[in-house]
């Protein structure tokens, strides 16, 4: 068995900055309201005509973390792209960055693990490179959300959460036995997968169907969250996969240098830090700049915490996430 790294780390958020005032002018909202229940003052939106889509801003982000890894789309054996919002129903964004990034005929997996997409790819790359099948695998997660949300009264609860983004990270082969990624730890609970969904266009519920049986005031072709019962399931799987991930590597909370928790809401993330007792400098938000972008959120957040020097050679990192699904997981890093 080999050991894998993260070799690189790179993200993109589009330009243009969405402040709570402007959701204010769209829907009965306002700054406090949103900061009170969400901990977010603004968010990253993809506008018409900028150039950008799930696929190329992963790209973008996929581009800087190549140049960090000091490697180039040549030496890529694997695509990973996790995300939500692809740019088609079909095929998947793994094709497109392939393609865009001009590389030979390297696989593309995509995952649709929503927003523990990121730790589960992490997780299949890990595997893939450990195992010896590839040294070099570019791990993208990417959201382009702001196009398919209600951004009217009827879906604030929803809307007022979520941007754009996207980050990536490559995954190599370590000439060291020393650090890298210690150990993945994936869970999931279908019986709550209508808590947190978008149930059309489906096969279950395809676009001409849903224009004709579905008035108005009841469109299922937007997200839907049962805010309060995710929250609940949140803090408590959060905990229970951070100390899986740490039991199995002999380690114990005091041993956590930085946990990067998915950037779902600011209050499950200051609920965690609270029960383990973990130091402002011991754990990362970016939510307030960029609410909740799902897939990509922990690797914004991860490259951000890296490039602000919060993250050092030898210190353990955490990766926590939770979300639709249910599905939740972490991933042990010594870097």
């Amino acid at each position: 068995m080999f050991t894998s790294k993260i070799s690189g780390l790179g993200h993109y958020v589009p330009e243009n900055v969405v402040t709570n005032d402007d959701l204010s002018k769209l829907m009965d909202t306002n700054d406090a309201w949103i900061q009170e229940r969400t901990g977010i003052k603004e968010r990253r939106h993809i506008k018409k005509g900028d150039g950008n889509s799930t696929s190329i801003m992963g790209v973008k982000a996929a581009n800087i973390a190549l140049e960090r890894a000091g490697l180039t789309s040549d030496d890529i054996d694997f695509i990973i792209f996790a995300t939500l919002s692809p740019d088609m129903y079909f095929p998947g964004g793994g094709v497109q960055v392939q393609d865009l990034m001009g590389m030979g005929t390297v696989p593309a997996l995509d995952v649709r693990n929503q927003c523990s997409g990121f730790v589960y790819a992490i997780s299949v790359a890990d595997q893939f490179v450990k195992t010896g099948m590839y040294k070099h695998v570019l791990v993208i997660g990417s959201e382009n959300h702001s196009g398919g949300l209600d951004m009217t009264t009827r879906g604030r609860g929803v809307s007022v959460i979520f941007g754009d983004g996207a980050g990536a990270a490559v995954v190599s082969r370590s000439d060291s036995d020393e650090g890298g990624i210690l150990s993945t730890h994936l869970h999931s609970e279908g019986k709550h997968k209508d808590e947190l969904a978008l149930q059309g266009p489906s096969t279950g519920k395809w676009v001409p169907e849903i224009i004709a049986e579905n008035p108005q005031d009841d469109i299922p072709y937007y997200p839907y969250m049962n805010g309060q019962f995710v929250f609940k399931n949140a803090v408590v799987r959060f905990s229970e996969v951070i100390m899986e991930g740490l039991q199995a590597n002999g380690l114990s909370v005091s041993d956590i240098d930085m946990l990067i928790p998915h950037q779902a809401n600011l209050r499950i993330s200051q609920f965690i830090q609270k029960k383990f007792q973990l130091s402002d400098d011991r754990v990362f938000n970016n939510i307030q700049k960029y609410g909740n972008t799902t897939a990509a959120s922990i690797p914004i957040a991860l490259t951000e915490a890296w490039e602000a020097g919060k993250i050092k050679k030898g210190d353990l990192v955490v990766l926590a996430a939770f979300g639709s699904g249910f599905t939740w997981g972490s991933a042990i890093i010594r870097w």
